[in-house]
């Protein structure tokens, strides 16, 4: 299970994103360089449809694979009145053979995608997670290196953190205090639900990127 909000920000603002982030985390910065495969199943597997992604990670010295399960959202009155969504999440590490794998199990590919940018990762109450990226289409199947951004002027900016049924409420509350920190660039709230970008962005970029030169 995770928490999770996302943002949008205009991409001339990243680099100040990137000093209140290191500012706020005074840790390192992970690079991130991600194939992402989104899979759906075929009509051998039955009538229920079932999504999985694999992700592959290209920002070290050799590929790392994973694939995800993304569930559906918690739901209920209570879980309306949060301000971050609450879902079920697998993730486990798979072989580079994983996607030959799911073939063979009958998936089919959707559609693939490169998502670059940065992470950093905050010891709160629980480890938040802030990923900072630039999503990339493929012109042609696996062309990597001929990625185009989808938005190049906006970034897409999450904020997640793992979760339980006992504790959800108490890591929900850790990354609405969280967001507050980054409230003067973007605004945070449910997946789907963007709000666009804030109107004091430009004049908080400034000052962090000033406040940065004189260090």
């Amino acid at each position: 299970m995770e928490c999770v909000v996302q943002g949008i920000l205009e991409t001339q603002y990243v680099d100040a994103l990137e000093v209140l982030l290191q500012g706020l985390c005074g840790g390192i910065r992970e690079t991130l360089k991600v194939h992402e495969f989104y899979l759906k199943s075929g009509s051998n597997m039955g009538a229920v449809n079932s999504e999985v992604t694999l992700c592959c990670s290209l920002s070290g010295p050799q590929p790392v694979w994973t694939v995800r399960h993304v569930g559906g959202p918690m739901r209920g009155a209570a879980s309306e009145q949060l301000p971050a969504l609450v879902r079920s999440v697998f993730e486990a590490d798979i072989s580079n053979s994983g996607l030959r794998f799911m073939y063979a199990l009958g998936y089919k590919l959707d559609y693939e995608i490169l998502r670059t940018g940065f992470s950093f990762c905050f010891q709160k109450v629980v480890p938040i997670t802030v990923k900072v990226s630039c999503i990339c289409r493929l012109p042609k199947l696996h062309a990597i290196d001929e990625a185009v951004p989808v938005t190049p002027t906006l970034h897409l900016v999450e904020v997640f953190a793992p979760a339980s049924a006992d504790n959800y409420a108490e890591v929900v509350a850790a990354i609405s205090s969280f967001a507050e920190f980054l409230a003067p660039l973007l605004h945070l709230s449910k997946p789907g639900a963007f709000t666009g970008v804030v109107a004091t962005a430009s004049t908080a970029a400034s000052s962090l990127i000033s406040r940065a030169a004189l260090k």
